[in-house]
């Protein structure tokens, strides 16, 4: 973008170099900092790099060619799609403190037209690494932090001009900002403020009601609502992970969904007792389906309510990374099939997962995140049985 003054992009980096990495503390001096950056955002590179040298820590880097992954998946055979590189991976996920990863897509329907079963199996290998990642983020060892570097084709897929892109992550990113790690410390101060009233709650239940929508949560014990910790950048939701086994009722979303290469839309979910009993969507429906297929994708793994009051984001993206921090009118909803946070954990999270499991936290290769943005009504249900409206309008009621 020749409007984009070089400026941000240091800002950018410096964000997520300082600011993501440690829970919002930034990385420390001699850690090591896996940096997955795809070709199409090398400018953003150069300055995740410096940024990293200039934290006297160590970048180690990965490079990744753009439009690759369908021929993957043309060629490959059924092992060459199941292979999992166990050694490396391992080594990996020992070596490196942090992981910054970096969306920058060329073609937003790579791989439509790929069978979807293909696709979910390639996902299913990798949930050695992620259960190893999560092993080490819960004992306080790993951090990781992703963002977007929007390219023509991400932009033309929201219906926006490149410079428009730039403008909405200018905005959400407080790149605009002469002190911008300054103006994120101070709204996640804001967000830490209703995250405590929500954790003072004896929260039992949600109730979310809207338009095609009548959802009923469990929140379950031991549990906490969590608020942007640099996981995301930018990140304005509040969240937690319910009890996976109590799911109850429907919910709509109006936001498209764009997820392994497919677009996804209108899509609906009608619940019993903690599982999807139906589901549909008007277009994508194939890879929805399969999606769903894998073990436990078919439960609930977080809900989440984004505050319009602090959240810049106005426009539809296409990117789920901004769509689920959308502002606008009414904030947004999200809702997380497959895998639960092991952070939502009230305390340290137990080092057994058959614990977690016990207390309906859902383990799953799958984890996608599906948004609603219309106006709805979330009322809590207490311990005591009265009820409080938590969230109405697009805001906390805090």
């Amino acid at each position: 973008m020749s409007s984009l003054e070089p400026v941000y992009l240091e800002r950018y980096a410096d964000i997520l170099v300082n600011f993501a990495l440690n829970s919002g503390r930034g990385v420390r001096p001699g850690e090591v900092v896996f940096l997955q950056v795809p070709e199409a955002a090398k400018l953003l590179l150069i300055e995740l790099n410096k940024a990293v040298l200039k934290a006297n820590a160590h970048p180690l880097i990965q490079y990744l060619p753009n439009d690759l992954e369908r021929d993957f998946f043309e060629f490959a055979n059924p092992e060459q799609i199941r292979f999992f590189p166990r050694s490396f991976m391992k080594g990996r996920a020992i070596q490196a403190d942090h992981t910054i990863t970096i969306i920058a897509e060329t073609n937003k329907h790579e791989l439509e037209g790929i069978d979807p079963k293909k696709i979910m199996d390639r996902s299913r290998t990798r949930l050695p690494y992620i259960n190893w990642l999560n092993k080490k983020e819960a004992a306080g060892r790993y951090t990781w932090t992703i963002a977007m570097y929007p390219t023509e084709a991400m932009a033309q897929e929201a219906g926006l001009t490149l410079e428009e892109c730039w403008q909405q992550i200018v905005r959400a990113c407080f790149l605009d900002q002469p002190d911008a790690l300054r103006q994120w410390r101070s709204v996640f101060t804001k967000m830490t403020a209703i995250e405590k009233n929500l954790n003072n709650l004896s929260i039992d239940k949600l109730h979310v009601e809207a338009e095609g929508t009548d959802l009923w949560l469990a929140i379950g014990p031991h549990r906490r609502w969590v608020s942007g910790s640099g996981r995301n950048i930018p990140s304005f939701e509040i969240f937690t992970s319910p009890d996976a086994r109590f799911t109850e009722g429907t919910i709509s979303f109006d936001l498209p969904l764009y997820r392994y290469g497919h677009l996804i839309k209108d899509i609906k979910l009608e619940f019993a007792a903690g599982k999807i009993k139906k589901a549909q969507a008007v277009y994508g429906d194939k890879i929805l389906q399969e999606m769903l297929a894998v073990k436990n994708a078919n439960r609930v793994g977080e809900f989440s309510l984004t505050d319009k009051r602090f959240s810049r984001i106005n426009r539809y993206m296409a990117e789920t990374l901004y769509d689920e921090n959308y502002g606008g009118n009414y904030g947004n909803t999200h809702l997380a099939v497959g895998m639960s946070f092991q952070e939502c954990y009230r305390g340290k999270p137990p080092a057994n997962p058959a614990v977690l499991k016990r207390l309906g936290f859902n383990h799953s290769a799958v984890h996608t995140d599906i948004i609603a943005s219309t106006d709805r009504r979330v009322t809590a249900i207490l311990a005591d049985g009265s009820s409080k409206v938590i969230y109405h309008h697009g805001q906390f009621n805090f």
